[in-house]
């Protein structure tokens, strides 16, 4: 690796997507994961709240804007057509704010990113981007193309095939083993050339908790994988963490997080037929879409836990008058915080984005954000009369137990937007 002048403010940061601060700390202190002790033995390990809702697309904005959803205008993986119940996949052209990089570039400064979710298609910016997932094809997942050969001579992998490690556990492990080991050739090509800010993501983590996370549990049969594969997380963690170190003369400007936490999941919960079930959402005829809502529908979720509320002037077979959404509003959250399966409460808190978005966006947003207790994982599915169910999937995301690592001072009551303001310090 190339050394690079220690007198110049540099900074580098690692993604772990999805990994909870309870399981990396266990994990450093077990020593599955010694270098990652070794960093918070010299630093600070801090919990960190994700966005709302607690998603890779929403979240990973959020951290390379440093701004909430009301300006940067991402609300999930789908959203909608204006004035039209029609989806559409929002991508990075769609973001309305700058991002660290943009930022860093207008001071004349290089920034290196690779494997950063929510960055498709990749665009210019001052240094070199390759895009995380959602990324479809690698040639629109580069910037600038001049690096595109090298990265498929070196057979860069942007994912696993998610659908297939869901039911396919043996080629689940020989990805997660593939992927890591693509990242870490991109990081051993690009790691040398200039650059002032210097991000990776590693993906993997969040794909092995969704499809196995049972396997955290001893009596697991991938129970040793499972920790194998943190220890081969691990090893990039130091190698970055020591190349930093060579390279910079110490561990000032290194930072380590996660975009939201994961634990296990006890039941899904669709919210659509919930909301369909307590009167709030009707369809007009057999067909369960958007399209076809009836008369009489007030409101419908999206995933994973957004609901709108069917306004008049804002859909087209809006029935909500805007004086009434307050008092709406307040009773679909009563309601919901009353939902209970075999005992237990569903929903543990019902935000009202107007008092948690702030911006020019906001406006086209949801209108509730539904916060579920650990174990509930909320859907916006439309394919079943049954409020609770399960699918293959193991893992679900949390809110409030992300991690952030810098060797900093520590920081009390971190949000993900919080991180952005405070990368950019350091190079002031």
């Amino acid at each position: 690796m190339a050394t690079k002048e220690s007198q110049k403010p540099q900074a580098c940061l690692i993604g772990l997507d999805g990994v909870p601060f309870g399981l990396i700390k266990t994990l450093a202190a077990d020593g599955v994961m010694p270098a990652m002790q070794r960093l918070i033995e010299r630093g600070h390990l801090a919990s960190m709240k994700a966005s709302l809702p607690e998603i890779s697309s929403v979240s990973w904005t959020s951290f390379m804007t440093g701004e909430n959803p009301g300006r940067h205008g991402i609300f999930g993986f789908t959203d909608l057509r204006e004035h039209s119940y029609q989806i559409r996949f929002p991508n990075f052209l769609d973001v309305k704010v700058p991002t660290i990089w943009d930022k860093l570039g207008a001071r004349g400064l290089k920034s290196i990113v690779i494997n950063q979710p929510s960055t498709y298609p990749a665009r210019k910016f001052e240094g070199a981007l390759v895009s995380g997932f959602v990324a479809i094809e690698l040639a629109r997942a580069v910037y600038p193309l001049s690096h595109l050969a090298a990265l498929e001579r070196m057979h860069y992998e942007i994912d696993l095939d998610t659908q297939r490690a869901r039911s396919d556990h043996s080629y689940l492990w020989q990805a997660l083993d593939s992927t890591l080991e693509s990242g870490r050739r991109a990081l051993a090509y690009f790691w040398p050339q200039d650059w002032d800010f210097f991000e990776i993501v590693v993906t993997g983590t969040d794909r092995l908790h969704h499809y196995l996370w049972d396997a955290l549990q001893p009596s697991h049969p991938d129970h040793l994988r499972f920790l194998e594969y943190y220890r081969k997380v691990d090893g990039v963690i130091e190698q970055i963490a020591n190349d930093y170190e060579r390279s910079t003369g110490g561990i000032h400007g290194l930072y380590l997080l996660s975009d939201h936490g994961f634990t296990g999941i006890l039941q899904e919960v669709r919210l659509n037929t919930w909301l369909e079930q307590s009167g709030y959402l009707r369809f007009d005829g057999a067909q369960r879409h958007l399209r076809d809502l009836g008369p009489g529908a007030r409101a419908f979720a999206l995933d994973p836990n957004r609901i709108y509320l069917n306004t008049k002037g804002r859909f087209p077979r809006g029935t909500v008058e805007k004086g009434d959404k307050k008092f709406l509003k307040d009773e679909i959250a009563a309601a919901l915080k009353q939902l209970e399966y075999c005992g237990q409460k569903v929903v543990r808190e019902v935000f009202d984005t107007e008092e948690i978005y702030a911006g020019p966006q906001a406006p086209n947003g949801p209108d509730l954000i539904v916060l579920a207790n650990r174990g509930f994982d909320l859907k916006g599915s439309l394919d079943s009369l049954e409020v609770f169910g399960r699918s293959d999937l193991q893992g679900m995301h949390t809110w409030d137990d992300a991690f952030f690592w810098s060797a900093g001072e520590p920081m009390p009551e971190l949000k993900i937007s919080d991180i952005a303001g405070l990368i950019l310090r350091g190079f002031e």
